[in-house]
């Protein structure tokens, strides 16, 4: 990579400029595309998006990790369209909901995912396109060239779950992603012969940073969706991959398993995100890819990526979120509105060009997460007030203190309280709901969930309700009833109470 940070942003298309020729691109199950073929084959699926949509339009993906789903970002940026990539795990609830949400024009999914489909659950006029007759139709397009669209033009819609309601779209412009993808690029010092393993879903920002920062340093990139954890050791042996990013829960089932030599000595970097690395976690892995370095990260979908730690302080340092990544200014603000002293609790405050364009269509909750910057603060403007406390060491180093919402973070996915305890609600079963994060080993946070029943109460049948109802990340693993649930003194249900009872 070059040494110094370039930090003017640029129309999010250009990425698929940067590798050479004849250099592997993408590794996918019918073949390799090198990157020539990926800017013909983004230059073709933009010239197909535009004859479908106007500038602006959004165009959603619900599929599994393939060509469609990688190339759409690029694509959608190329023609000037704004991509909205759907989880794969999410079931009809959550997707109908994102698809009205956003008012996307078209959706490309498989042809089981458009028949799970009911009608009202898109947009008017939303056209669909199955996945498997997409490609015949692209190849007809000339492609179109490279880009010259503004920078701040929105690029991407990414939906993430809140402590309270439905997902919600977080606005991100080309340069956002594009200095995204040069900052992690960057840091992590990729080139053009490394091989990055994505395993991570393309609807989250670290899974499709996975892509883009790759395809900056010119590398190749092996999307992955993966069964079993010895799917991914397989994979990395068959690929020589050098670069893995994964959360806890993965690295906890990767270290139990028996790693080819070569896989796991040709492994240059490991990045984890989606929550904190255990110290008996981090000696495992530190065991198992002596010569990897080991890159522990905190984001915020908001603004991308906040922090990294140097893997050079792993060892001494095991449960600190690092610093500042490029282009990103951190700041631990105190209830007063001033930088906290070293050691103090306070709020992390995320400013600078990384930070998101807000919330699609949600002028409220906008205002509530993204304020005017601290008045410490260098790049000044916008800034996201994640509501996460942290403390500054004296050697600038942060620690993570915990959450002043109710979200739940469990195996690398956030989840909302009420989303599960409203689905709880709809079967029709119980009165009330109250849904809260349990600490686990394996899962970082396990949903437990505490319900008032109703009469013929059936826990098979409540299970089962809810199964149809919410996607597996979002089931919990305990239900527990209640003739009555603990309140406050304000009357509200007592999520804390709730909490420290079913833990104990």
């Amino acid at each position: 990579m070059p040494s110094t940070l370039d930090p003017r942003p640029r129309p999010l298309d250009h990425l698929a400029e940067r590798g050479k020729a004849g250099a592997p691109a993408l590794v996918l199950r019918g073949g390799t595309l090198n990157h020539e073929d990926l800017r013909t084959r983004v230059g073709k699926l933009a010239a197909w998006l535009t004859d479908r949509a106007d500038k602006g339009d959004r165009i959603a993906s619900w599929a599994a990790k393939g060509e469609a789903t990688c190339l759409l970002p690029l694509a959608c940026a190329r023609a000037g369209l704004v991509h909205v990539p759907v989880n794969p795990l999410l079931k009809r609830m959550q997707v109908a909901h994102i698809m009205t949400d956003s008012g996307a024009v078209l959706l490309v999914a498989n042809r089981a995912r458009l028949g799970s489909l009911a009608d009202g659950d898109l947009p008017p006029g939303c056209a669909c396109v199955a996945e498997e007759d997409l490609w015949a139709q692209v190849e007809q397009c000339d492609p179109l060239g490279p880009s010259d669209h503004d920078p701040g033009d929105l690029a991407a819609i990414l939906y993430t779950s809140g402590s309270t309601g439905q997902p919600k779209g977080v606005m991100l412009s080309h340069g956002n992603m594009w200095l995204g993808a040069v900052s992690v690029a960057h840091y992590l010092d990729l080139a053009s012969d490394d091989v990055t393993l994505g395993v991570l879903p393309l609807s989250f920002d670290y899974g499709q940073n996975q892509l883009l920062s790759t395809w900056y340093a010119g590398g190749c990139v092996v999307p992955l969706d993966y069964l079993m954890p010895k799917d991914v050791v397989k994979a990395c042996s068959r690929h020589g991959v050098t670069t893995l990013a994964a959360v806890p829960p993965l690295w906890v089932q990767l270290v139990e398993i028996d790693w080819p030599e070569d896989a796991a000595r040709r492994m240059r970097r490991l990045t984890n995100s989606g929550g904190a690395l255990t110290e008996g976690l981090v000696r495992s892995l530190r065991q198992l890819f002596p010569k990897a370095r080991l890159f522990p990260m905190y984001g915020l979908t908001e603004a991308f990526r906040s922090t990294y730690l140097d893997p050079a302080l792993v060892d001494s340092h095991p449960t600190s979120m690092g610093k500042a990544i490029p282009f990103a200014e951190i700041l631990v603000i105190d209830d007063d509105g001033n930088v906290a002293a070293d050691d103090a609790e306070g709020e992390l405050v995320h400013a600078g060009p990384l930070v998101a364009q807000g919330y699609w269509q949600d002028a409220e909750r906008t205002a509530e997460r993204f304020r005017p910057a601290p008045r410490a603060s260098q790049y000044g403007g916008t800034a996201v007030w994640s509501g996460d406390r942290v403390r500054r060491a004296a050697d600038g180093l942060l620690y993570f203190v915990g959450r002043r919402d109710a979200m739940i973070k469990s195996a690398g996915n956030r989840i909302s309280p009420q989303e599960v305890e409203d689905a709880a609600v709809a079967t029709g079963l119980v009165a009330e709901a109250v849904a809260v994060g349990l600490p686990d080993e394996r899962l970082g946070h396990a949903v437990s969930l505490a319900v008032r029943p109703l009469a013929g109460f059936d826990l098979e049948t409540f299970r089962k309700a809810l199964a149809a109802a919410l996607p597996n990340f979002m089931l919990p693993r305990t239900v527990r009833a209640y003739a009555e649930l603990p309140r406050n003194p304000n009357g509200k249900l007592d999520r804390n109470a709730l909490a420290a009872e079913m833990a104990a």
